[in-house]
């Protein structure tokens, strides 16, 4: 039976597991999850977090954790582009207290470039439009190179979407290293702050989605490494849309105690099913090919739907030894069924492009190729 998102939470809180892994996917209603918990944990009603006093109860990262960074992009001069950080406790304290810019630097450059340096603000004076003073706080800015060969670096340069996830990532995931670290002083007052004394979970969902396959799995052997090293009463929620991530989670977490691992779903009445799972890694791609069928019978394809097509595409040519997943459409008209779809609607790089209207030739063009591949390469 279907619940609520309040009782799904309820239900996590209920749960007292050490780890709670959590695949679902995309648009299920993942972050609002997350906010949920959060509110259930600790109402405020100051949407900030804030990190100043000792009675924090939870650490998440979300979107919402993405919305506390903004560009400035210098429209007028065009050259002084900066990354903006809303003032909060968060930020503040993983980079004035506890000076982390170094590690986060290093987490970065490591995910993306080793060319690529972030650098943070000292404080600084500038003139309002009125002639007055106005101090800009340290760490309240980053600004962006590339190092180059004998011509010289690129200042100033605006990173990607995906670039800069994963700098806030990096700046979260500095935070929960510090933060695994105090808490496993078994006695408080040998602490160095009393800050997370009170802390009781951390709900991250969906880091760096935009990796790549290498550099994801690392990252997910790189968190429950983490979780494992932590010797305190931290509780973990992990949830994710990636079925790599998840399997690599999956496997990393087997052997600890306390772990449960679920499916997330929202059900056709609007409410949410919360299912645990006790099996292997799932094989993704058939239940990809299950979410298409289901999709297709109700004529409610999305864009994202496409998307799955490629997986399952990518996935079986990999096993079968092809050298492209192109190989694997109908030999007639191959490119133009990439091009005119697959590739068209796998890149959308906003949610919103997801839910956009779909064509019904596009629709009865994915229908057909997925009873092809059903057929020809023997899916049951």
């Amino acid at each position: 039976m279907g619940q609520t998102l309040t009782e799904i939470a309820e239900t996590l809180r209920g749960a007292n597991k050490k780890v709670q892994l959590i695949y679902a996917f995309n648009g299920t209603g993942k972050t609002r999850l997350s906010r949920e918990f959060k509110e259930l944990i600790a109402p405020k009603d100051d949407e900030e977090d804030d990190l100043e006093d000792s009675g924090i109860k939870i650490l998440y990262y979300n979107a919402f954790t993405e919305d506390l960074f903004y560009w400035d992009n210098d429209l007028d001069a065009d050259s002084n582009r900066k990354l903006k950080i809303q003032p909060n406790g968060f930020t503040d304290w993983v980079l004035r207290d506890q000076g982390q810019e170094f590690n986060i630097t290093t987490h970065f450059q490591h995910y993306t470039s080793d060319k690529l340096t972030p650098r943070f603000n000292e404080e600084y004076t500038i003139k309002d439009k009125e002639g007055k003073d106005v101090t800009i706080k340290a760490y309240s800015e980053i600004t962006f190179s590339i190092e180059g060969g004998n011509e010289g670096g690129i200042e100033n340069i605006k990173i990607s979407k995906g670039e800069e996830s994963c700098l806030i990532w990096c700046v979260f995931y500095s935070l929960l290293e510090q933060v695994v670290e105090v808490l496993n002083i078994a006695e408080p007052a040998e602490r160095e702050t009393n800050q997370f004394n009170d802390l009781e979970y951390v709900f991250i969902d969906d880091p760096v989605s935009s990796l790549d396959d290498n550099h994801l799995i690392e990252l997910a052997v790189n968190i429950a490494e983490l979780i494992k090293s932590s010797k305190s009463d931290l509780k973990f929620i992990i949830t994710t849309h990636n079925p790599l991530f998840y399997n690599v989670l999956f496997n990393e977490f087997n052997g600890v105690k306390r772990i449960l691992k679920s499916r997330f779903d929202k059900l056709e009445d609007g409410t949410y099913l919360l299912e645990e799972t006790k099996d292997s890694p799932f094989s993704y791609h058939l239940l990809l090919l299950s979410e298409l069928e289901k999709a297709i019978e109700s004529n409610d394809m999305q864009k994202y739907h496409f998307n799955f097509l490629r997986n399952i595409l990518e996935k079986t040519s990999t096993f079968l030894g092809y050298e492209s997943w192109r190989e694997l459409l109908p030999e007639e008209s191959r490119e133009a069924y990439c091009n005119r779809i697959i590739n068209l609607y796998s890149h959308s790089k906003h949610s919103g492009e997801e839910i956009a209207i779909v064509r019904e030739d596009d629709k009865r063009m994915l229908s057909f190729l997925v009873r092809e591949v059903k057929r020809v390469y023997g899916f049951k």
